[in-house]
């Protein structure tokens, strides 16, 4: 207990010695040379953390702290008071409201799957033992690649709870989650992070060899993941009973799931430069929803406990989004392997936004290390955040820790074995040119392999 303990806090503080790292510019009043902003953060996720079950209550209380501080002693990224608090949402509204809309959306699009009673024919399809489990992991890693990781996070969960008649292992929940956010590590559509890249002007293929990584995370997570969950509640098909499948649920499922992945290539294809101004995805799907609810009403009396822990994680992205981070350490392999151990506890994205304003990062490499670093913890990314909304018994740090050790394994070996296949490789894009000072301050690579 006390090398979980141990692990848990140092994980958690990871934010702290980023930022003593960076060095950035001080604004506001300073303990020991931390910004109180990172002090409260810290306390924020610590009460996550001990508190899992008022986790919202705390968030809520942690923001409402945060923000009363910037207000009366350092303001805002873009002004002070009132006026700096609402330029600051309105930069940050567009993540805000997609993350709200697909997290209450896929909530009722995955009650939709599971009540058209295809899950439970996956049992008679997928393979007896623990390599069901795992070939299960596969199909959410395939799906991730070209839709959001929430919604093959949830699509992928209340698969779990069929076949597994309700008794999911915390471990293979973690399994899960990293294979959502591995399978979009490596495409310009599967992850918000990378559509970020891409819309800075990073090339498609400059990411996709960050399935060099994840890949290998896959297996060496979901191997024993699924072991795990064979242990618990191995998967159990019932040949004897008749199951009919709604097909009108089955077609309403795939009706928004292809708005959602048409929508999603389309934008980010097609007008990339305004992919960040609207929150497209987020509005399709409950587009969708609504078109299809004079076929089969959705069921709405999930919506207010859904709404309450997409409450916690937008609470906790715009506590993330508040921290005074100007500036990442120079950007080398080390401070990429660094950042994804960040990204467990600190919203990636903003991270992201800093590492594509910096230049000089492999972004293949970056792009594994911030999208599955955030699986080391369930409250480290938006598909482990929705995951606990169903399945409560998540939501606790060191049972996460615990039973999905497997997860940080994998993230440390899939990123060596990337560094070993392909090494560092810094790119440019449209706001650095290979003469910037970024790409010429970088740490010196490890050798490729010929």
């Amino acid at each position: 207990m006390k090398t979980l303990l141990a692990t848990l806090f140092t994980v958690l503080l990871a934010p702290v010695e980023l930022w003593a790292d960076s060095q950035p510019i001080p604004n506001g009043p300073m303990v020991f040379g931390i910004p109180v902003e990172f002090i409260l953060f810290a306390l924020v996720l610590v009460g996550v953390a001990v508190l899992h079950n008022h986790t919202l209550q705390v968030a809520l209380t942690g923001l409402i702290t945060i923000v009363f501080f910037k207000l009366v002693f350092t303001g805002f990224k873009h002004g002070t008071g009132l006026t700096g608090l609402m330029l600051h949402f309105q930069h940050e509204w567009v993540i805000l409201a997609n993350l709200l809309c697909l997290l209450m959306g896929f909530a009722l699009l995955s009650n939709h799957f599971e009540q058209s009673r295809v899950p439970e024919l996956l049992p008679r399809f997928l393979p007896a033992g623990w390599m069901g489990g795992f070939v299960l992991l596969i199909l959410i890693f395939v799906l991730s690649s070209f839709l959001d990781n929430i919604a093959a996070a949830l699509i992928g969960g209340s698969i779990a709870a069929i076949v597994f008649k309700g008794k999911v292992h915390v471990g293979y929940l973690a399994g899960i989650v990293a294979a959502s956010n591995a399978g979009g590590s490596g495409s310009v559509v599967g992850d918000t992070t990378t559509t970020m890249m891409w819309i800075a002007g990073v090339s498609p293929t400059a990411v996709f060899h960050a399935y060099a990584a994840a890949i290998v995370a896959l297996v060496i997570s979901g191997i024993p993941a699924s072991l795990q969950q064979h242990q618990f509640s191995p998967i159990e098909a019932d040949l004897s009973e008749e199951i009919k499948i709604d097909g009108a649920r089955v077609g309403i499922v795939a009706f928004i799931l292809i708005l959602a992945i048409v929508v999603n290539i389309t934008i980010n294809v097609q007008f990339n430069a305004i992919s960040d101004t609207f929150p497209f995805i987020g509005v399709a799907v409950w587009v969708a929803l609504l078109i299809t609810a004079p076929v089969r009403k959705p069921d709405w009396s999930l919506m207010p406990e859904t709404f309450k822990g997409s409450l916690f994680l937008l609470s906790l992205v715009v506590c993330a989004s508040l921290m005074p981070v100007e500036r990442l350490p120079l950007a080398s392999w080390q401070t990429a392997l660094g950042l994804g151990f960040v990204s467990a506890v600190f919203d990636n994205i903003p991270l992201t936004a800093l590492a594509i304003k910096q230049g000089g990062y492999d972004w293949g490499v970056l792009a594994y290390a911030v999208g599955f670093g955030g699986s080391m913890i369930w409250f480290g990314s938006s598909a482990g955040v929705a995951l606990s909304n169903i399945f409560h018994e998540a939501k606790s740090v060191v049972n996460w820790l615990r039973h999905g050790w497997h997860v940080t394994v994998a993230y440390v070996i899939g990123f060596f074995v990337m560094l070993s296949l392909v090494g560092w490789h810094p790119t440019v894009d449209r706001y650095h040119d290979s003469g910037s000072a970024p790409l010429q301050h970088t740490a010196p690579a490890p050798q490729s392999k010929p």
